[in-house]
C-alpha cells in the first residue's frame, strides 16, 4: 500500500476534478505491475495497473489507495475490470466519499466471490486525501498558502528580490506543480513581475492555472504574468469596468471574470473560491504577500501554511513583518506537520485543518 500510495503522489494536483490514485498488483509475492491516475482525471490507476501488466493477472492481489469506483462515466467502473480480470483479492485503504461509489465495491467482489479488505494505511492515506475529502463534502478547494520569511520573519527585502535560498525556492516549484490553481494579488504581481510557473525542466508543462486578485484590474499589459497568458491559462477576478483594458486582457488570452464586492468594499475571497470551485480547481496554491495572506487565515480558509525560513536577518532592511500575524493565528494551528532543513533554511508546515 506504501508503494500504492508513492504511485498516487505522482499526479497529485493533476487530476482535475477526480482524486490521485494509486494501484500495485502483486502475484506470488512480486510486484507484477503498477499505475496511477492519468493526467486530467483519466485513465483511473486500476485501469492503468490492469492494462500494464504483460504478466498472468489472474489470481493476483490488488492494493489502490481508494475504494474503486461502482459507476459507469466516461469509462466502465474498475470494479467491473477487476472482476473480469479475476483479481483474488482487493485491498483498499478508505472508502471513497463520492456516494456514486461509497461502500458499494465490497458487496459487488463479495456477489462475484473476489476477496476485499478495507482500511491499510487509512491514516496515512487519509492525510494525503484531505483535499479530496473537502472539497467533496465542504464544496470548497483545499488551500495551501506559502510565505516566505528571513530569520527575523521579515517577508520583503528592501535591497534584493530574494529572501530565501535556492533551495527553498526550487521546493516552491515543487509545490506549484502539485496544486491545479495557483491564487496571488495584482499587488503582488507588481512588486515581483512573477510568472507564478514550474520552472524545472521536465515538469513545465505541470504548472497550475494562475488566478489573480485583481479588484480595480490593475495588472499591467506589459507583466510577465499577462505576456506568458497565451502558454498557461491565467483568471483575472475584478470589479471595476474598464472597456479598453478589457479588451486588451482578453485579446491576450486572459480569461476575466468580474465579481461583486462585499459590503466594505473588498472582494468576496469566500464566493471566488466556490467559483474557482466550479471552474474545476480543488487544490489551490495560495502565493501572495502578508496583507492577503492573513486575510485568508482570518477568514480560516486556509489549511496547511508552508513557511520558509531563512538563515540571515534582513534587520532595517527588511519590511512587512509576519511574526504578530503567526502569533495571532498561532491557537488555530492544529499541529506542525513537517520540518526540513534546506540547507541553512528551514521548512515548516502547520496544518490548521
Amino acid at each position: 500500500m506504501n508503494l500504492a500510495l508513492m504511485q498516487a503522489k505522482k499526479n497529485l494536483g493533476n487530476t482535475s476534478k477526480n482524486p490521485t490514485v494509486g494501484c500495485v498488483i502483486v502475484k506470488n509475492n512480486f510486484v507484477i505491475s503498477t499505475g496511477c491516475t492519468g493526467i486530467k482525471g483519466r485513465p483511473h490507476a486500476e485501469h492503468n495497473a490492469l492494462s500494464y501488466s504483460s504478466n498472468d493477472i489472474k489470481d493476483s492481489y490488488l492494493y489502490v489507495t481508494l475504494e474503486p469506483c461502482s459507476s459507469y462515466g466516461k469509462t466502465p467502473p474498475c470494479v467491473k475490470s477487476i472482476i473480469k480480470n479475476k483479481i483474488k483479492k482487493v485491498f483498499f485503504s478508505l472508502k471513497d466519499p463520492d456516494p456514486r461509489s461509497n461502500n458499494k465495491s465490497i458487496k459487488q467482489f463479495k456477489k462475484n466471490r473476489v476477496k476485499a479488505h478495507c482500511g491499510i494505511l487509512s491514516s496515512e492515506v487519509k492525510n494525503f486525501y484531505r483535499s479530496y475529502y473537502k472539497s467533496k463534502v465542504c464544496g470548497l478547494p483545499f488551500v495551501t498558502a506559502k510565505m516566505a520569511v528571513s530569520k527575523d520573519f521579515y517577508t520583503k527585502n528592501k535591497k534584493g528580490k530574494w529572501i530565501t535560498n535556492e533551495f527553498s525556492r526550487g521546493r516552491v516549484h515543487l509545490m506549484r506543480k502539485n496544486h491545479d490553481c495557483i491564487l496571488s494579488s495584482s499587488k503582488t504581481i507588481a512588486d515581483d513581475n512573477s510568472s507564478l510557473t514550474c520552472r524545472i525542466m521536465g515538469l513545465e508543462k505541470r504548472s497550475p492555472t494562475r488566478v489573480i486578485l485583481d479588484k480595480r484590474l490593475e495588472t499591467s499589459i506589459r507583466s510577465t504574468i499577462v505576456k506568458t497568458a497565451y502558454k498557461y491559462r491565467t483568471i483575472i477576478f475584478f470589479n471595476r469596468n474598464n472597456k479598453k483594458k478589457i479588451k486588451t486582457l482578453k485579446n491576450l488570452k486572459v480569461k476575466l471574470v468580474k465579481t461583486s464586492l462585499k459590503e466594505d468594499g473588498s472582494l468576496d475571497i469566500k464566493k471566488i473560491l466556490f467559483k474557482i470551485k466550479k471552474f474545476g480547481f480543488s487544490r489551490i496554491f495560495l502565493e501572495s504577500g502578508i496583507k492577503l495572506t492573513t486575510h485568508f487565515l482570518t477568514e480560516g480558509l486556509i489549511d496547511d501554511l508552508h513557511l520558509f525560513i531563512s538563515s540571515k536577518k534582513l534587520g532595517h532592511n527588511g519590511s512587512n513583518n509576519f511574526k504578530k500575524a503567526m502569533k495571532l493565528f498561532s491557537k488555530n494551528i492544529k499541529f506542525v506537520n513537517e520540518k526540513v532543513n534546506l540547507h541553512g533554511d528551514k521548512l515548516i508546515t502547520y496544518r490548521f485543518a
